[in-house]
């Protein structure tokens, strides 16, 4: 384990050294200008390979869950997985169920009980109202409408 650990600093040491070479500043600007286009190059170059490795890694992490899944699929364990919520009327439901080929309409009104209207009679005969006051007005009319009651 010792020999296996001195040997990775070793090489890391040399991969710093072969891709990482010392820094030496210059002393003019436009040596400078040259030095930071030539990072920017390098950080473009390694951010593109980065990408690349980003994108073959996520492509085989969804191969290696399509593999567990037909494994799963294979073995007859299946988890159910979880179920949305679909606002569906009965007619689409049903043709999901029976296909296209199956035109059915179901008519939930078409079993529901009929019922009848009781229509309200009319409380007698409904005259003229002004005639009605002026025989029933002042003492004479109360006295009219109490014979009339009884």
């Amino acid at each position: 384990m010792e020999k296996e650990a001195t040997q990775l600093v070793v090489d890391r040491q040399a991969y710093l050294t072969e891709n990482c070479p010392a820094l030496s500043l210059p002393s003019s600007t436009a040596e400078l200008q040259e030095l930071c286009k030539k990072l920017h190059q390098q950080i473009d170059k390694v951010d593109e390979e980065r990408y690349d490795l980003n994108a073959k890694v996520e492509k085989a992490n969804k191969e290696i869950e399509d593999l567990k899944i037909k494994v799963v699929d294979l073995i007859g364990k299946f988890k159910k997985p979880a179920l949305r919520k679909v606002r569906m009327s009965a007619d689409q439901m049903l043709q999901a169920l029976l296909g296209s080929k199956h035109k059915v309409s179901l008519d939930l009104r078409a079993n529901l009980k009929q019922v009848k209207k009781e229509v309200k009679e009319d409380v007698g005969d409904v005259g003229d109202w002004r005639k009605n006051v002026e025989d029933k007005a002042g003492m004479g009319g109360r006295k009219k409408m109490f014979e009339g009651e009884a």
